[in-house]
């Protein structure tokens, strides 16, 4: 079978109502299976994850995209997450049967109808690019929104969808395809953001570090610690332990210890290779934050149906 896992990240994760509302959408639409969704206020941005059958989950994507358009200015907007517009960035990934092309097709489908249907630009990224330079989501998201319009007015960075014309309200939307993906934070037991961003240059692959790491430092101001937030491209190559253990042993030379670990949306079981959510004191975590557990359930409705 089929099934594509899809992933919004919005620009809102202070307001409830916002985030309910959207939720309320997926949820409308029995096709697809609404996986995991949480908000972070000192992010400013929420993360939505669902399955369905590519057909399904492009009707879906559009609709919750459709209502965050409708609730969330970005001119009223800020957070310590790096974002380019209102739906910051919509992946798909191919799972079960389904082909990275199926990814890809659905993607450049779902960027031509939000931006025809809603007048957002569009940028496609990862698998999806139509441009070399935009083949990482940071390239693609560097200047972020405050400096998207002069970013639309340079040749080589008009919107591959939605018109070359900027959007105050929403900005612009990535859309692209890729593979699994492991959104994971790592909170420190003190407020030095310097220590944060230092460890973060380290591990990160392009600074010399980990394979498949991108981090970042942040400052987590309604709890006063400082992150380092992370994303894993490859879980098999570099597993959650490897990445938890430079961590601390480098937060212990700045004078620090690990506070706690955080999942944002799900992983895969790979990404637990030789660790327990235990040792890497992952907080709030269950077997619904394994993706296999909604992969297999999905797969077992649709079997009865």
């Amino acid at each position: 079978m089929k099934i594509i896992e899809c992933v919004p990240n919005f620009s809102e994760g202070c307001d409830s109502r916002t985030i309910t509302a959207i939720a309320a959408v997926f949820k409308s639409f029995p096709d697809v299976q609404l996986a995991d969704f949480s908000g972070d206020a000192d992010h400013n941005r929420s993360v939505f994850t669902f399955l369905g059958k590519p057909k399904d989950v492009l009707s879906a994507a559009l609709a919750a995209c459709g209502k965050a358009l409708e609730l969330i200015d970005m001119r009223k907007q800020a957070g310590a997450h790096p974002r380019l517009g209102a739906v910051d960035v919509v992946p798909f990934i191919p799972l079960g049967t389904a082909k990275m092309k199926d990814a890809v097709d659905l993607a450049h489908s779902f960027g031509k109808q939000l931006g025809e249907c809603f007048g957002v630009p569009v940028y496609f990224y990862a698998f999806a690019a139509r441009k070399d330079p935009y083949i990482e989501l940071p390239d693609v998201r560097r200047g972020g929104y405050e400096g998207l319009a002069e970013k639309m007015m340079c040749m080589k960075d008009i919107p591959d969808e939605g018109g070359e014309k900027f959007n105050a309200q929403s900005g612009a939307t990535v859309v692209g395809a890729r593979d699994l993906l492991v959104a994971y934070n790592i909170n420190l037991a003190s407020e030095d953001l310097h220590l944060a961003k230092h460890i973060a240059s380290r591990i990160r692959e392009k600074g010399g570090g980990l394979k498949s790491v991108r981090a970042i430092g942040l400052m987590l101001k309604s709890r006063g610690v400082a992150q380092v937030s992370i994303n894993l491209i490859n879980c098999k190559e570099t597993p959650l332990k490897t990445v938890f253990d430079r961590v601390e042993i480098m937060a212990a030379e700045g004078g620090a210890k690990i506070l706690e670990s955080e999942l944002i949306g799900l992983a895969p079981k790979c990404a637990f290779a030789g660790t327990t959510p235990e040792y890497l004191k992952l907080k709030d975590f269950d077997k619904h934050r394994l993706l296999e557990t909604h992969l297999k359930h999905f797969q077992a409705l649709k079997i009865k149906k």
